[in-house]
C-alpha cells in the first residue's frame, strides 16, 4: 500500500481518491520547498510527513534549507518579530548581510522547479535569483499588523513571486500578486496524533506523574503571555470552588525575562495546591502531550494573542471540548457551543468550564462534534489536496 492508503480510514471518505486523481494530473512535475530548518513543529512537521507522500506518489518533491552565521540568524528572527508587529531594531547594515548570506545560499541550493514554495522570513530573498518555475511565498504568521519598516523591506520581495498563501485571510497584508488561503493542519498518523492503547497511556501518563483519577483541565503551550497560562490558573481556581478537578499545564519556557517570571509564578501556585500540575517537556514529547490530550476531559487554549496554533485542532481530533480565547486562529478552529466555546475573560473560561462540569454528557458529544470537524477540515490529507491544487493552478 502506498503512503497515501494508510489515511483512508482516517480522512473523510472520498479524500484519498482525490488526492490520487490531483496527483496524476501534475504527475511527473518537480516541487520544491525552501525554509530556514527540518526540526520542530508547525510547518516542519507537516513537510515531513506530507513530502514523502507526494514523492510516493509520483511527484518529485524536495525540501532545501537555507543557512548562515549569527548574525543572519537573528536579523531573520528579528525582522520575522517585526513583521508580527514586534518592536525591533533593524539595521541596514544587517539586512545587507541578510541578503548577502542568502546570495550564498542561491548557489548552494537547487533551485530548479515547476513549483517552488518558499517559507516564511529566512528564505524569502532567494526570489531575487529565481530562473523558472513558479514562485510561492509561504506566510504561517500573521502579519497584518507589521512595522513599516519591516514591511517596507520585504513587500518589494514578496512582489516578486507569483502568488502568497496565508492562513488565514485577517492575517495577509495587501499585495500586488495574488493570495491564497491554507490552514494549517496536523497528522493523524504521527505520534502526537495516533490512536494510543491503554498500556501506552498508561505509562506515557505515569512518565509524567499525572493520574488521571479526576477530572483533568489541560492547556499545552508556551509558558508566555500570549498563551495566558496564569489566567488559566485563576480560571481554574474559580473552578476547584465547585468541583474536584486538577489543572496540567505542559509546555516549554522561553529563554526571556518574561516567560521565566511566569514559570516561577507557575511553579509557586503547584506548590501551594497539589492539583496544579507544571510540566515543562521537550519539544519532542509527542507521545506524552497525546496522552495528555486522550486523557483530558476538557482542553483549553487561552490564547490572547493571535497566532494559528492548532492546539484546539489537535484536542478536537482526539474528542476533547474545547474552550480558547477570542483569537481569529481559534475562531477558525472552535466552533462556538458546537466544538467548545470562546471566550474573552477568566471568568467566561471558568463559567464554562463549570458548565461542561454541570452537564457532562455535553462533554462527548462536543468532543465526537469536534473530531469530525478536524477530520474535515485540519487533517493533513486536506493540505496535500490544497497544495496539489495550486501545482494544478499554477504549474500546468
Amino acid at each position: 500500500m502506498s503512503r497515501i492508503g494508510e489515511y483512508s480510514q482516517v480522512a473523510p471518505p472520498g479524500t484519498v481518491d482525490i488526492v490520487e486523481r490531483l496527483a496524476a494530473r501534475v504527475r511527473g512535475r518537480r516541487f520544491l520547498h525552501v525554509s530556514g530548518g527540518r526540526l520542530g513543529g508547525g510547518s516542519a512537521a507537516t513537510l515531513r510527513a506530507a513530502i514523502p507522500i507526494l514523492d510516493d506518489l509520483g511527484i518529485d518533491t524536495r525540501w532545501e534549507i537555507t543557512g548562515g552565521d549569527v548574525a543572519y540568524y537573528a536579523t531573520a528572527r528579528a525582522l520575522q518579530a517585526a513583521l508580527e508587529g514586534g518592536e525591533r531594531v533593524l539595521t541596514e547594515a544587517g539586512l545587507e548581510h541578510y541578503l548577502a548570506m542568502n546570495r550564498v545560499n542561491v548557489r548552494r541550493l537547487d533551485l530548479d522547479a515547476d513549483l517552488v514554495l518558499v517559507h516564511d522570513v529566512q528564505p524569502v530573498s532567494l526570489v531575487e535569483a529565481r530562473a523558472g518555475g513558479r514562485w510561492i511565498w509561504r506566510c504561517h504568521f500573521d502579519c497584518s499588523g507589521a512595522q513599516h519598516g519591516a514591511w517596507s523591506f520585504l513587500r518589494p520581495l514578496v512582489e516578486r513571486f507569483d502568488a502568497a498563501i496565508f492562513s488565514l485571510p485577517q492575517y495577509a497584508h495587501r499585495l500586488g500578486v495574488p493570495a491564497y488561503v491554507v490552514a494549517p493542519s496536523l497528522d493523524p498518523l504521527s505520534d502526537k496524533h495516533r490512536d494510543l492503547g491503554p498500556r501506552e497511556m498508561q505509562a506515557a501518563l505515569a512518565s509524567l506523574r499525572v493520574a488521571p483519577d479526576k477530572p483533568l483541565l489541560l492547556q499545552v503551550g508556551p509558558f508566555t503571555p500570549g498563551y495566558d497560562p496564569l489566567g488559566v490558573v485563576n480560571a481554574y481556581r474559580i473552578v476547584k470552588t465547585h468541583h474536584d478537578v486538577r489543572l496540567v499545564l505542559a509546555g516549554t519556557a522561553e529563554g526571556d525575562h518574561e516567560s521565566r517570571e511566569i514559570l516561577a509564578n507557575l511553579r509557586e501556585a503547584a506548590q501551594q495546591d497539589p492539583d496544579i500540575v507544571v510540566l515543562e517537556l521537550p519539544a519532542d514529547a509527542y507521545v506524552q502531550i497525546n496522552a495528555l490530550q486522550r486523557a483530558a476531559a476538557i482542553v483549553l487554549q487561552k490564547s490572547v494573542q493571535e497566532g494559528f496554533d492548532l492546539g484546539p485542532a489537535e484536542a478536537m481530533w482526539k474528542g476533547k471540548p474545547v474552550i480558547g480565547g477570542a483569537t481569529a486562529g481559534n475562531a477558525q478552529q472552535i466552533l462556538h457551543d458546537v466544538t467548545g466555546y470562546i471566550v474573552r475573560s477568566v471568568e467566561g473560561a471558568a463559567f464554562r468550564i463549570r458548565h461542561l462540569l454541570n452537564n457532562r454528557e455535553q462533554i462527548p458529544r462536543m468532543g465526537a462534534a469536534g473530531r469530525e470537524h478536524a477530520r474535515r477540515a485540519f487533517l493533513l490529507t486536506r493540505h496535500l489536496l490544497d497544495y496539489l491544487a495550486l501545482m494544478v493552478h499554477l504549474a500546468p
